[in-house]
């Protein structure tokens, strides 16, 4: 059986508490958006973290996407009612 002190520094595996420690990291809001770019684009030596600051990036854009497609859907449909209630007065 093979032991991680074989593995290369770059290649070796993250442990569930090294995800959970970088998941809640990148959930501050401004420092952990600097870091997730940090890592996603170059600053992390392991593969292994590169790989899941990019997935965390992507699922980040991805709620932006589609908070920002509801908050305009809401205020598409409030100025409506309030053109509506503001054309009923004349």
């Amino acid at each position: 059986m093979s032991s991680n002190n074989q593995i290369p520094e770059k290649y070796k595996p993250i442990s569930m508490w090294g995800y959970f420690g970088y998941e809640i990291l990148f959930s501050i809001p401004l420092i952990g958006f600097i870091c997730l770019l940090v890592f996603a684009f170059g600053g992390a030596s392991n593969i292994n973290l590169r790989n899941f600051a990019r997935s965390y990036f992507c699922y980040f854009i991805l709620w932006l996407v589609i908070t920002l497609v509801i908050v305009a859907i809401v205020m598409a449909t409030g100025a409506a009612a309030y053109i509506a209630d503001v054309a009923s007065y004349y």
